[in-house]
């Protein structure tokens, strides 16, 4: 299990609406990216490997989860 001290420069996304209930993302040095509840940033962070995220990042743009099948 990855130490959640190791992710720092939490960000949301552009498209987020400006409020404090939104997903932010961290990557730390070695690729691993963690995902936290905005609203609950001292919660439970989700981690993922680089490849993971890279599968994950790819399906969203290849429009796997856009609902249109």
């Amino acid at each position: 299990m990855t130490d959640t001290t190791v992710f720092s420069n939490w960000r949301k996304s552009r498209r987020s609406g400006g409020g404090d209930n939104c997903v932010e993302v961290a990557f730390a040095a070695d690729g691993t990216v963690g995902i936290r509840h905005s609203k609950h940033p001292d919660d439970a962070v989700l981690i993922f490997s680089p490849g993971e995220w890279a599968a994950f990042t790819g399906g969203v743009r290849d429009g796997e989860f856009d609902g249109s099948d």
